[in-house]
């Protein structure tokens, strides 16, 4: 039996997602050729024969953007016959969490932040992608550190809660919010403050890891 079907080809398509100004956004790049020509997609390719699903990724995000400690995770697969009019195509989907102010987009390759709330057409299914990656970013607060990827090492609990609202996409009530955060103890007080506009200097946190995931382990969600 021939396995090998020279008619299909398999592709990476990367989700990067990040919080900016006070919305949600992803990355995407323009498309300077046909099909779909001068529409906003995801960045992607086909993978190369020598590489492996999570090299492909890894190569796209170092093709469109400067960046350390990534967080990374495959998402999904598509596989619709006709999702891409060139021919048979699956695509893999990836989604990355970065902190905006720690990327540096290479101007060449287009790539811009784009609002999640404000997105246009895109091209492919690349709308589809983004949703599903949405949805799993939601899920994924409730058992996972998603929410302390998009954050810096050191914030405070507004921004935290900030971080929460912005994912979810709705508000949460400050004191139940701070007071589930104390029942959890996974932050640690850094003995430092932050002044956040005219308000009082607000107390500095990192997270506790550790904590977490033994919380986790024993059956513990973090719902907010």
């Amino acid at each position: 039996m021939n396995l090998l079907n020279p008619k299909m080809a398999v592709a990476v398509d990367l989700v990067v997602f990040t919080v900016a100004a006070r919305s949600l956004q992803v990355l995407l790049t323009q498309r300077q050729e046909e099909p779909f020509k001068n529409l906003r997609a995801l960045p992607a390719s086909i993978i190369h024969l020598s590489e492996t699903l999570d090299e492909a990724a890894r190569r796209i995000l170092r093709m469109i953007a400067k960046s350390e400690n990534v967080y990374l995770e495959q998402l999904y697969s598509f596989s619709h016959p006709r999702r891409d009019p060139r021919g048979r195509v699956v695509t893999v989907a990836y989604f990355a969490l970065v902190k905006a102010e720690k990327v540096a987009l290479i101007p060449q390759s287009s790539a811009i932040w784009y609002p999640i709330d404000a997105l246009e057409k895109l091209a492919f299914d690349h709308q589809e992608i983004i949703q599903y990656a949405l949805e799993r970013l939601r899920n994924k607060l409730e058992y996972t550190t998603a929410a302390f990827q998009l954050l810096s090492q050191r914030f405070t609990l507004s921004e935290l809660q900030g971080i929460y609202e912005i994912v979810l996409g709705k508000k949460i009530d400050k004191r139940n919010f701070r007071k589930k955060l104390k029942a959890l103890n996974i932050l640690k007080d850094c003995g430092m403050v932050k002044r956040e506009g005219n308000h009082r200097p607000a107390r500095l946190y990192t997270f506790s890891e550790f904590r977490f995931i033994k919380l986790r382990d024993r059956g513990i969600l973090f719902p907010f």
